[in-house]
């Protein structure tokens, strides 16, 4: 690692006395879920359906659906710059790492890094550098090599010491589908991810990641009434154990539940072939307190905050190390 940037990593637990962290961006689902006058009501309803849905995947030698529980913790990624006689961070990345307890048996072990993915990068390259580039375009269009310098940035935090010291597998991301393609169920079924959707063709998302060395499968879980994005760079399907994947989808099915219940808390399973949609009214409500609207402002305001104060001073420095870094 080149000594003028480096990274360190901070963790926090994400329990029903969370808050957030100057640095964490109050976009996350996790943040968001901590803020307002029901904040604690909030947190520990989404760790108790977290625990739910964890038992009901993990049901084997479980049979009053009790045996599990899981734990979170929110992992800040800081790229410390030195640079010209002068120190400067900043918090690039912030992901979860889930860890399992077996009451039974008293164990606790890890579960999978990544769940969510969180980046004040991805906030200024979707809510400022798109927006603008396509008000000066006749049709829709991306700036040219959008999402390399985010996607090498975080290349650069995988092949870092800091990463391998801490985790012993590589990350997986799991998020919702995209409501602008269609998805066809294919004859693959998984003991755990479910049933495999394929799509139409690539998401402006999947082709974001893909910039970050990450391929996507989509899985629908026994009982889930929509498929689920798995980001991934090795092998999805035999790197992983059971009880790690089910860590994942108990996790962000549940925030999907909370953020995109039109898709992930329909009335009604996604069938044979599948477009979601956000428009969509047959769907229940959690009882989880969360304004989507105000999310997406506020996406523009931190995508604002990371140009003024990482773009600008570092992006061509920074470009020439990732770019050398990842080769």
């Amino acid at each position: 690692m080149n000594k003028e940037f480096t990274f360190t990593l901070k963790s926090i637990r994400f329990d029903e006395n969370y808050n957030p962290s100057e640095s964490t961006r109050i976009t996350t689902n996790f943040a968001n879920l901590a803020r307002g006058e029901k904040r604690q009501e909030n947190l520990r309803n989404t760790l108790v359906m977290i625990d739910n849905r964890f038992n009901s995947l993990a049901h084997w030698d479980n049979p009053k659906g009790d045996r599990y529980s899981v734990e979170l913790e929110i992992i800040t990624v800081q790229l410390n710059i030195h640079i010209e006689g002068k120190a400067d961070s900043f918090p690039v990345i912030e992901i979860l790492k889930t860890n399992i307890v077996d009451k039974q048996t008293s164990e606790r072990f890890e579960g999978i890094v990544g769940n969510n993915f969180s980046s004040y990068v991805r906030d200024f390259d979707f809510s400022v550098l798109l927006p603008e580039h396509n008000k000066k375009q006749t049709e829709f269009s991306l700036p040219d090599n959008f999402g390399e310098f985010h996607g090498n940035i975080f290349k650069c935090f995988l092949n870092s010491d800091v990463y391998k010291d801490n985790f012993n597998k590589t990350p997986v991301i799991c998020l919702s589908v995209s409501s602008k393609n269609t998805y066809y169920r294919t004859g693959n079924e998984h003991p755990v991810l479910g049933i495999e959707y394929q799509q139409d063709e690539l998401s402006l998302t999947d082709e974001y990641f893909s910039k970050m060395g990450l391929r996507a499968r989509y899985f629908m879980p026994k009982n889930s009434v929509a498929p689920l994005a798995f980001y991934f760079s090795g092998d999805l399907l035999s790197d992983y154990t059971n009880l790690e994947l089910v860590s994942t989808i108990s996790t962000m099915e549940t925030f999907q539940k909370i953020y995109r219940p039109e898709i992930y808390n329909a009335n009604s399973a996604a069938g044979k072939e599948y477009q979601p949609s956000l428009n969509f009214q047959d769907y229940s409500l959690t009882r989880i307190v969360y304004d989507r609207e105000e999310r997406s402002q506020l996406a523009i305001e931190q995508g604002k905050f990371t140009e003024e104060n990482f773009i600008k001073p570092y992006q061509r420095v920074l470009e020439q190390w990732t770019a050398a870094s990842v080769l």
